[in-house]
């Protein structure tokens, strides 16, 4: 039997052709090949998987290739391309600087460099993951990295090229490997695939190239695995089963739900996927990628953005018709909003529901522009009008009796008289009916006016209102001083109280609680709203505002005080 060798060792690129997704690059090195303008030094960087070290052991091969082909790349017959291919070339070096990182090794490897090839024309030392050079290895590196002889090449590897010392940076030719985009990455499993005989769908690859984020070496990795568990028949099925992807389909019902605003079906669907091993913090995110998807689908153009196979695009280009431009909008600001909230919240499944809740009721907030509404929650079943509460005048101080006061103030109703009698003619009957549609108007009007002046609101947008008046006050420093001081508690549906510290502030508030209450019941839309003023009773004992007052309160705490006062025979002016 074979000894199994994994795609991503046996489907590595041996000439620049067969690089996959860094076009550019390897037509840069493969004309500076041609034109014989090669540099001492390299820096390969970039993501994992990219093709960093591939391309620098096939650029070493190449430049000592005895006899090239036209296209630049090596003719793999002769003596020195069969020793680099059999991995018996005495003229490439590989080093990897992650376990070999101390000057010493720098040292040996300063040593090595001044022994001249035997078989061709340079000695290339490759080395990997070089950000894991000591200092001091970096140090004694330098000289030799800028002068070499003129037989060598050093080719620098890394994933993290800002740790690199800017010294070393300077003295080499910086290559920057991209991630390899979907659809090259689906083209190259494609071919793997009928290469092994493996039955593969597009969609399924395409699942494998989004898990391996630009990776080839993952994406192959993550091949073998799936090819192994489906047996050689790599459907969509299989691939989210293998490796716990969710499904699109998840994410097309629950975007259903949230369009027809059924919260229980939401509810449900985001259940089905907890219960599946999903992690709430993936499922945010998910859905925030989703609804991306679905705005970038809103446009043809855009919608080419969208890597994934043509049976996906097309039905997410048939939700995105169903979903307005402020509508995802929206929702992707709500989702980002949860998304950057989810690891602060203590009840990470509570934030998932309330996510999931706020979505489906977009559609029946009202204004978009609205800032207001965008945290309030509709009831999820419908209840009958719970009836104001009668506000309680009992307390010490209290402000009722202010006239209720309405943005868009009622307009007297017309009466229509006789209009059976008043149908007379085409033109007749044409003023009854304008008339009847106008009271009908009128009265729809009323109905709406005086349903937005008894809106409920929280205690935060009782607070933030109360200091909106507070800080455009201009003149009375010391009733605004009092106001972002002393701040409202909401008691109940429509009245709350304001706790002040002394008599001067009570009296401040109460002189102006017609203008505050005013304000406050338009911001608020509710007409209802009564506010009640006491002062704190702890305050009321301590605090000393005269001079006599003052006096005793500090001959209370010190008796000296009083003593020094008899014994001088002293008396307040």
């Amino acid at each position: 039997m074979d000894n199994y060798i994994v795609s991503a060792r046996k489907y590595r690129p041996t000439t620049f052709k067969s690089v996959v997704g860094q076009k550019s690059l390897t037509t840069t090195l493969k004309n500076a090949i041609a034109g014989n303008k090669l540099a001492h030094a390299y820096l390969f960087c970039g993501p994992r998987g990219v093709g960093k070290t591939t391309c620098a052991r096939i650029f070493a091969k190449t430049i000592n290739c005895l006899s090239s082909a036209a296209d630049g790349e090596a003719c793999n017959q002769c003596e020195s391309c069969v020793a680099f291919n059999e991995q018996r070339s005495y003229n490439i070096h590989e080093l990897d600087a992650a376990s070999n990182n101390s000057v010493d090794d720098i040292r040996s490897l300063i040593d090595q460099v001044r022994v001249p090839p035997q078989i061709g024309k340079y000695k290339v030392y490759i080395i990997d993951e070089v950000h894991m050079l000591s200092s001091a290895a970096f140090n004694a590196f330098l000289k030799t990295l800028e002068e070499p002889p003129h037989h060598a090449i050093f080719i620098l590897a890394t994933t993290e090229k800002h740790k690199i010392l800017p010294t070393i940076l300077s003295r080499c030719q910086i290559y920057d490997f991209s991630r390899i985009s979907i659809s090259d990455t689906v083209e190259h499993l494609q071919y793997v695939a009928s290469q092994e005989g493996v039955n593969a769908e597009v969609e399924a690859l395409n699942v494998l190239a989004h898990k391996a984020d630009g990776g080839m070496r993952d994406a192959l990795s993550i091949f073998d695995q799936v090819v192994s568990f489906t047996g050689g028949n790599v459907t969509y099925k299989a691939v989210i089963d293998n490796l716990n992807v969710l499904d699109y389909e998840y994410y097309f019902k629950l975007t259903d739900a949230i369009l027809a605003g059924d919260v229980t079906e939401g509810l449900l669907i985001l259940n089905d996927i907890l219960n599946k091993g999903f992690d709430g913090h993936n499922i945010v995110t998910g859905i925030a990628s989703h609804f991306r998807d679905l705005m970038l689908c809103k446009d043809i153009k855009t919608a080419e953005l969208f890597e994934v196979g043509a049976s996906i695009r097309e039905r997410y280009i048939e939700t995105a018709k169903k979903c307005d431009i402020g509508f995802l909008y929206k929702a992707i600001d709500l989702v980002n909003e949860a998304d950057l909230n989810y690891r602060l919240s203590r009840n990470k499944r509570l934030l998932s529901d309330l996510t999931i809740i706020k979505l489906c009721q977009l559609r029946s907030g009202g204004n978009p522009d609205d800032e207001k509404k965008k945290s309030e929650l509709k009831p999820i079943a419908q209840t009958s009008v719970t009836p104001q509460p009668v506000p309680d005048n009992s307390k010490t101080v209290s402000v009722a009796a202010v006239p209720h006061v309405s943005s868009v103030p009622p307009q007297p109703k017309k009466v229509v008289e006789n209009k059976s009698t008043a149908v007379k003619g085409i033109t007749g009957l044409g003023v009854s009916l304008s008339a009847f549609n106008q009271e009908k108007k009128e009265e729809q009007k009323d109905e709406i006016v005086q349903q937005a002046m008894s809106e409920r609101f929280t205690p935060i947008q009782l607070i933030n209102e109360w200091k909106t008046y507070a800080e455009a006050i201009l003149e009375e420093h010391h009733l605004k001083n009092t106001m972002l001081h002393c701040l409202p508690a909401l008691l109940d549906n429509d009245e709350f109280e304001v706790v002040v510290n002394n008599p001067v502030q009570e009296q401040r508030l109460l002189d102006h609680a017609s203008e505050i209450l005013l304000s406050l019941r338009e911001r608020l839309k509710n007409t209802n709203i009564i506010m009640k003023v006491r002062i704190s009773e702890e305050n009321e004992k301590k605090l000393a505002f005269t001079n006599i007052e003052k006096f005793n309160l500090m001959a209370e705490q010190n008796s000296s005080v009083q003593r020094l006062k008899d014994e001088f025979g002293l008396e307040f002016s």
